[in-house]
């Protein structure tokens, strides 16, 4: 069985991460910890920490997870780039699974969308469009931005140099090398991701909509039990699902 810790446990991937964790037989939430309280009171009875914190904390937890030798799952977006290469330190000591997004149906869309860039480019214009709820506080999303660097790879490019973050005004005609970006906020939607390949005569979209948090915790929890005795590194989601390769 898989002792874990829920950082964030208050917040709305922390409730449902708690409820469905409750069905698990492979699984023993044994610690919850949220704004104001501290990890190094309940992370001697985990195997690993689950953190859907906020960015900043990532990096606390992370630090913690390594001096006690214990795993993490990292479900947190908005990383600046400082703290991204201190979490990547810290994977060289624990194994670490970092994810944009935890729904197994993403996780088929990111695959998909590297599919679809092979066959299909370079001769389509690429656009992603994502949709969340009005509260979340960073855009665009984690997974959008997962997205755009999958097509970029496949394009052998870098997605700073070729991101275009909407239009506005006389833009001028589309550079066929820029990878369009959107963000839409409003409402309480949960998560709409969508990937466009426009060509001529012809364009194919790939979408994922998401209508419940339950599809993010339920392969969140799947993360844990892949993760608990693997070696020090860094994995995602297409590792726990055995989609690499």
């Amino acid at each position: 069985m898989t002792r874990l810790v829920i950082a964030g446990a208050k917040g709305r991937m922390g409730a449902a991460l708690l409820r469905d964790a409750s069905q698990r037989a492979d699984l023993a939430v044994t610690g919850q910890i949220d704004a104001g309280d501290d990890l190094r009171s309940v992370i001697e009875n985990a195997d690993v920490v689950i953190d859907f914190t906020s960015h900043e904390a990532t990096i606390v937890f992370a630090r913690l997870c390594a001096d006690h030798n214990k795993a993490i799952v990292i479900g947190t977006t908005g990383h600046t780039e400082v703290e991204r290469q201190e979490i990547l330190r810290t994977a060289a000591h624990i194994p670490v699974v970092w994810s944009a997004n935890y729904s197994t149906g993403v996780n088929a869309l990111f695959w998909l969308t590297r599919k679809a860039a092979e066959i299909l480019a370079p001769g389509y214009d690429l656009e992603v469009v994502e949709m969340h709820h009005r509260l979340k506080k960073d855009a665009p999303s984690g997974t959008a931005k997962t997205l755009a660097e999958i097509l970029a790879s496949v394009r052998q490019q870098q997605l700073a140099d070729v991101v275009r973050h909407g239009r506005e005004g006389v833009t001028g005609e589309r550079a066929s090398a820029e990878i369009g970006m959107h963000a839409v906020r409003g409402g309480d939607v949960v998560g709409d991701h969508t990937v466009i390949f426009a060509g001529i005569g012809e364009r194919l979209e790939l979408t994922h909509k998401a209508s419940s948090r339950d599809t993010f915790a339920t392969g969140a929890l799947r993360a844990p039990a892949w993760l608990h005795g693997q070696k020090p590194g860094l994995y995602d989601m297409q590792d726990v699902l055995g989609l690499h390769g």
